[in-house]
């Protein structure tokens, strides 16, 4: 009997919308902030990567484009379920811990502080001044330091609450999309080129070559996507989470996915495809700056500039907002420093949680470069994702009465589907990059070591408050 009051305790405290922080994202802000962390500088140089990885195939690699949008809204979807079931800051480390236990949900959390989310901001924070580096020169410590130097910042900024930091997404959110939409009208109606749209790339591949072909193109697209599960993680900062998470996920994914393929269709009417081939084997990606040149002469490359400095910043800003209410989940549980579970008494911002992530990312600037952080940000994410995935299906099981506002649309077979395509994805990746797959494999291995340890120390330091 008492049993069956404490698990129907637990599961009214994680549904219940009670919530210590101060819910004041609106709908409008949940999705400018998952549009503003997935659009980032990527959309002006990953479309190079897509179109080599689709062999030079322009129809091909729009497809990819929309091939890793689905992917990313069928995972939406998965994540719209859980969140609008359990709507409580932590994300992903909520549902994992639901349906598997403390130590997976540890191990997400361990594997996001220390590798996928620290690196993102820390990938971001890098990629920041490379966009500057063509206007104001910097060696290699200088932009290490103006990457650090931002993220204590927005840290700071973060800090003095949530809604000052959905403010400033907002208007870095709205900002960036300025100098892509020039782009994209003037590529559209300016460009003198005739892209060919054919689909089988000019090697002329056996189909499973192909299939392979798309599968590794797809990775390089879907890092242009990272970003959508974060609104799960502010949950109890969103207004009316039962009706706005899904929304925001939907119409933010829907909405980028467009973008995307629209921007990189402009760029396909402005480059030619020779310049492109020979921009590509200089080693030089940024096509995007390459079509604004051509269609605005050195202005243009001042807006591409200054539209990847805009972009880099909102993107960053976001991912300094959203990952460190994880640790704050973690911590409440005993899975991480006690401090971590404590808010701002004025501002209601986890700000130990918030200063860990500061220092973790700003070691990682210092110490890796950019394509080393962004291999491990997927490789890790393809493994945590996977499993809350599938958590979907463990919780109908696990508590089949929970009320779910809102449903994955065609279940089980959503669900299964993009399980297999992350699994798919995971393995293509591994067989590519080996040695970066191991090290994603590795940190979460030592935290499933480390689980008993860690609870216990946290435990004792909590009992010692």
């Amino acid at each position: 009997m008492a049993e069956n009051q404490n698990i129907n305790q637990k599961l009214e405290q994680l549904t219940s919308e009670n919530t210590e922080f101060k819910r004041e994202v609106s709908l409008f802000s949940g999705v400018n902030v998952l549009a503003g962390i997935m659009v980032g500088s990527g959309i002006f140089y990953l479309g190079s990567y897509v179109l080599i990885r689709s062999g030079m195939s322009m129809g091909l690699a729009l497809i990819v484009w929309v091939i890793a949008g689905l992917i990313s809204l069928l995972s939406g979807l998965c994540y719209a379920e859980l969140g609008t079931m359990m709507p409580k800051s932590g994300g992903a480390y909520i549902y994992l811990r639901e349906a598997y236990g403390e130590r997976v949900a540890f191990m997400n959390g361990f594997a996001g502080f220390f590798i996928s989310s620290s690196g993102s901001i820390a990938g971001l924070a890098v990629a920041f001044p490379n966009a500057l580096n063509a206007f104001f020169p910097m060696t290699e410590w200088q932009q290490k330091a103006l990457g650090v130097s931002l993220i204590v910042l927005l840290t700071l900024f973060n800090i003095r609450g949530v809604k000052l930091g959905a403010i400033i997404q907002d208007i870095f959110t709205v900002a960036k999309i300025v100098p892509i939409a020039v782009i994209i009208v003037f590529g559209l109606f300016m460009g003198q080129q005739t892209p060919d749209l054919s689909v089988i790339p000019a090697s002329n591949p056996s189909i499973p070559s192909l299939i392979g072909m798309v599968a590794f193109a797809v990775v390089s697209s879907l890092w242009a996507y990272t970003g959508w599960t974060n609104i799960n993680v502010i949950s109890e900062e969103i207004k009316n989470p039962k009706k706005n998470i899904p929304l925001a996920i939907i119409i933010s994914i829907v909405a980028v996915m467009s973008l995307y393929v629209v921007f990189n269709f402009a760029i396909f009417r402005t480059v030619p495809v020779d310049v492109m081939q020979s921009m590509f084997a200089e080693g030089d990606y940024f096509v995007g700056t390459k079509a604004a040149t051509i269609l605005f002469g050195n202005f243009g490359k001042t807006l591409v500039g200054v539209g990847m400095a805009v972009s880099i910043f909102g993107a960053l800003n976001g991912c300094v907002m959203v990952f460190p209410r994880s640790y704050y989940a973690m911590a409440k549980d005993g899975l991480f420093l006690p401090s971590f579970r404590k808010l701002h008494p004025t501002y209601k911002t986890p700000v130990s949680a918030l200063i860990a992530s500061m220092i973790v990312s700003s070691a990682l600037v210092c110490t890796r470069n950019l394509n080393q952080i962004t291999s491990l940000v997927v490789f890790s994410g393809f493994i945590f994702n996977s499993l809350t995935f599938y958590a979907v299906v463990v919780l109908r099981k696990k508590y089949p009465d929970l009320n779910r506002p809102y449903k994955v649309w065609a279940y089980p077979f959503t669900v299964i589907l993009i399980i297999l395509v992350n699994i798919g994805l995971m393995a293509n990746t591994f067989i590519e990059d080996p040695v970066t797959s191991i090290i994603g494999l590795v940190v979460p291995a030592a935290a499933f070591v480390l689980y008993p340890v860690v609870k216990k120390a946290n435990q004792k330091m909590m009992k010692a408050e």
